[in-house]
């Protein structure tokens, strides 16, 4: 099949590599013309890493990423540690896969890269999409000055998407009240042991900061999350002044002060986060939809780019199987509706617990040092690449 992609982001790229390892001749079209600094750290789960090294990624991964030890929670005063869960050997020997920390430019350029060396992959960069017709077995798709022909079209263009308004209108996001930051500081401005291997959130009252390394322990990712209202922009490019960043975060513990003192000032971003509901319908006909394009994400448990990643592998397994196109992408919608809604859910009600204050973080605390790792288990055992097979 000829597969058409709108979005060159981490989930339209991993789609493309999927596609084209089943066997399908994938067309691209990102508007962007090159792969900028956009973003900061991710966090690749063993349930999204397990697909990237199906693709042959190991090694690549290995060359840019972080391997955390474990994750922790502290008390945003004292740094009391209140829950931990084993990350490192203990995650990779249980579900097989690894979990990375990658600063997401990095990422970018591995699947980038894979993709360029794939001769069924054709990458077409600076092209945004202008209109795109569903002739019923076929799909019709303009970019400037060219038209293109498919027998299906994803929609991987994001939390804006131009194919999800195309086809169910623009969507009502609505404002949780959560402003974001995002940093990054060089490990060498730092003391030694300040920051440990480890993905560590700091949970206080109305705001909770998270910090874990990237790019093989060379920076420090910050995202630090501030209940606020009066700042309603939805980018990831709009700079922040360090000096509100410190307003927002004072009289926390010293580390996270050093962490923000020490933080790169061409790195300091802030972005209003916005919630949208799952979707009952991804899709009609040979067009259908992917990551944030359709399931956009809190990003309170980590997982916006490995249900993207999650989304491509099972995409292309149901394609692989099916015998038409529409078929096909009806299955692939119908096994992940539920997941990603899911996860949706998890990071919103996760915005409420983490900003928890007085008798309801105490009790928070006691039951999070109970729980320990196991309430991750069926978020990391879950396989994209079988989920086809053995799901009715």
């Amino acid at each position: 099949m000829h597969a058409l992609i709108t979005g060159g982001g981490i989930g339209g790229l991993t789609a493309a590599l999927c596609l084209a390892h089943a066997g399908h001749r994938v067309s691209l079209f990102e508007q962007v013309n090159e792969i900028g600094e956009i973003g900061a750290g991710i966090q690749l789960s063993p349930n999204c890493s397990r697909v990237l090294h199906h693709l042959g990624l190991q090694q690549a991964l290995e060359a840019i990423a972080f391997l955390p030890q474990h994750t922790e929670m502290r008390h945003w005063k004292n740094a009391k540690f209140i829950a931990s869960t084993p990350l490192g050997d203990t995650v990779h020997s249980r579900f097989g896969a690894p979990y990375y920390h990658v600063h997401r430019a990095d990422l970018m350029r591995v699947l980038f890269d894979a993709a360029s060396a794939v001769p069924a992959i054709a990458l077409h960069t600076g092209a945004r999409v202008n209109s795109v017709v569903d002739r019923g077995d076929r799909v019709e798709l303009t970019s400037d000055a060219q038209t293109v022909e498919g027998d299906l079209l994803i929609g991987a263009d994001g939390i804006h998407s131009t194919i999800r308004a195309a086809l169910w209108g623009e969507a009502e996001p609505a404002f949780t009240g959560n402003i974001a930051w995002r940093a990054l500081v060089p490990a060498e401005r730092l003391p030694a042991d300040l920051v440990r291997p480890a993905s560590t959130v700091w949970w206080g009252p109305g705001r909770h900061f998270v910090h874990y390394y990237v790019r093989r322990g060379e920076l420090v990712n910050c995202v630090c999350v501030v209940e606020k209202t009066g700042w309603e922009i939805e980018s990831w490019t709009a700079r922040g002044e360090r000096a509100e960043l410190e307003a927002d975060f004072a009289g926390w513990h010293n580390n996270v002060q050093q962490l923000i003192k020490q933080a790169d000032e061409a790195s300091l971003f802030k972005w209003a986060l916005f919630d949208r509901p799952p979707m009952p319908q991804w899709g009609k006909g040979c067009i259908t939809l992917l990551g944030d394009a359709c399931h956009p994400t809190l990003p309170f448990m980590a997982q916006g780019a490995a249900m993207a990643i999650e989304d491509a592998a099972v995409l292309a397994a149901c394609i692989e199987k099916a015998g038409e196109v529409e078929g096909a992408l009806q299955r692939y919608e119908d096994l992940r509706r539920d997941r990603t809604a899911g996860i949706q859910r998890g990071s919103r009600r996760n915005a409420k617990i983490f900003h928890l204050s007085g008798v309801q973080a105490w009790l928070r605390n006691r039951a999070a040092a109970r729980a320990g790792g196991r309430t991750l288990d069926g978020l990391f055992a879950y396989d994209a690449l079988s989920v086809a097979d053995t799901q009715g």
